[in-house]
C-alpha cells in the first residue's frame, strides 16, 4: 500500500498542504490548511471506480494505466 502524508506549510502570505512538491490552495491559517488537509485525506480512503488514467512522470514523460478504484492509498496528515 502507497503512504500518503500531506504536510502543512507556510506558502504564499499563508498557509497550505503540500504533497511531494505540489501545494495546495492558500488558506489564511495554519488551522483551516490542516482541516482542509484531513478532508482531502479522507477522500483518499473511499473507493472509486476502475478506469484509464494518464499521468505525466519527473521527466515530463506521459503514462496511461488501468487504476483499481479499490486499491486506495494510506493517507495520512503529518501534525
Amino acid at each position: 500500500m502507497v503512504d500518503v502524508i500531506y504536510r502543512i506549510v507556510q506558502h504564499a502570505d499563508g498557509w497550505a498542504y503540500k504533497l511531494g512538491e505540489t501545494f495546495s490552495e492558500t488558506f489564511p491559517t495554519r488551522d483551516a490548511a490542516k482541516a482542509a488537509a484531513h478532508r482531502v485525506a479522507a477522500e483518499q480512503h473511499v473507493a472509486g471506480e476502475t478506469r484509464g488514467i494518464s499521468w505525466e512522470d519527473e521527466n515530463g514523460q506521459w503514462h496511461t494505466e488501468l487504476s483499481d478504484g479499490h486499491d486506495r492509498p494510506n493517507a495520512r496528515v503529518a501534525d
